[in-house]
């Protein structure tokens, strides 16, 4: 008999979604948005401007993270808002900034 721990849920195709999911995620601009759009919502000017990329290149960013079911948009008027649709990505991003922001940064949990 052996004494290994139990096998945790889960085969190598359950994970196919969320390894294309992360390599979206993994990039430093769309670390950015995330990261401002735990703490609010941004139009795709703002977060151009935020993330020192034009226009067009945030967008672009900012599609891709929708394809993953990460953000979600609300039209307001002219303006179309972005927020984050996956709770998930706050304890993810802790996680980031704990480890590779200056001082250890913290993010606050809620």
């Amino acid at each position: 008999m052996s004494n290994n721990p139990p096998k945790p849920p889960g085969s190598v195709e359950d994970f196919a979604e969320a390894a294309e999911c992360l390599r979206t995620l993994a990039h430093p601009v769309r670390l950015r948005i995330v990261q401002l759009l735990l703490r609010g919502r941004y139009t795709v000017g703002e977060m151009a401007q935020h993330c020192d990329v034009p226009d067009n290149v945030a967008s672009e960013h900012l599609r891709l993270l929708q394809r993953c079911g990460f953000l979600k948009s609300e039209r307001e008027g002219r303006f179309v808002y972005y927020q984050v649709a996956e709770p998930h990505l706050q304890q993810l991003m802790a996680c980031i900034e704990g480890r590779f922001l200056p001082c250890g940064a913290k993010y606050r949990l809620e």
